[in-house]
């Protein structure tokens, strides 16, 4: 049976980019041992941010939402289908400043939407993108992954739980300014001994 991958690209680097090589490698991996379907998101093709036209049409039900606030929601629906559609997320995660990038800030804002991907309950928020499992490989020059100082992977994975997504595994290739090859070999080889099974 084929594994349907949604792959999220957040390095604005096309090339010589850690997280986007791990990816491939990771892609490889699913490819070579059952087949995958993969879905591609590469975020370096900038998303728009969310505006108060935006929140307007989002928040107006959909039975009533005009032909413009349907269009100003397209790509959102878009990137949404894509994570319902998704058995496996993989996200490349470089750290920015300490954060996520801008790019991938902007996606979390398009698919964050309640009644889609979350809803609200009596006993507070439930993620409606259960049993789904995401792997996400870090690349960063200089912060510790899961450092005090790291307000990436953090961030990342509350939202993901927040949308139901709560098997979330990492693969760190962080500080590589340190020493560049023995990064990478370490990530490569976490990602070789990741076991694929959901």
């Amino acid at each position: 049976m084929t594994h349907a991958i949604l792959r999220i690209d957040a390095s604005a680097r096309r090339t010589g980019s850690i997280s986007r090589g791990l990816l491939d490698r990771l892609i490889a991996r699913y490819e070579a041992e059952g087949g995958a379907q993969v879905t591609t998101r590469d975020l370096a093709d900038a998303l728009p941010h969310i505006d108060e036209t935006w929140i307007g049409a989002n928040f107006t039900p959909a039975a009533d939402r005009s032909p413009e606030q349907r269009a100003r929601l397209a790509l959102s629906d878009t990137l949404v289908a894509e994570l319902q559609a998704a058995d496996t997320v993989l996200i490349g995660l470089p750290i920015y400043n300490f954060g996520v990038p801008a790019s991938l800030k902007a996606w979390i804002d398009l698919v964050a939407r309640a009644g889609l991907t979350f809803r609200y309950t009596p006993d507070g928020p439930q993620g409606l993108l259960e049993g789904k499992r995401a792997v996400v490989a870090i690349a960063s020059g200089g912060t510790e992954a899961f450092s005090s100082i790291d307000y990436a992977t953090t961030h990342l994975k509350h939202v993901l739980g927040f949308l139901g997504i709560h098997d979330v595994q990492f693969i760190r290739a962080d500080r590589a300014m340190s020493d560049m090859e023995a990064t990478v070999q370490s990530a490569n080889a976490a990602v070789d001994a990741l076991s694929l099974a959901a």
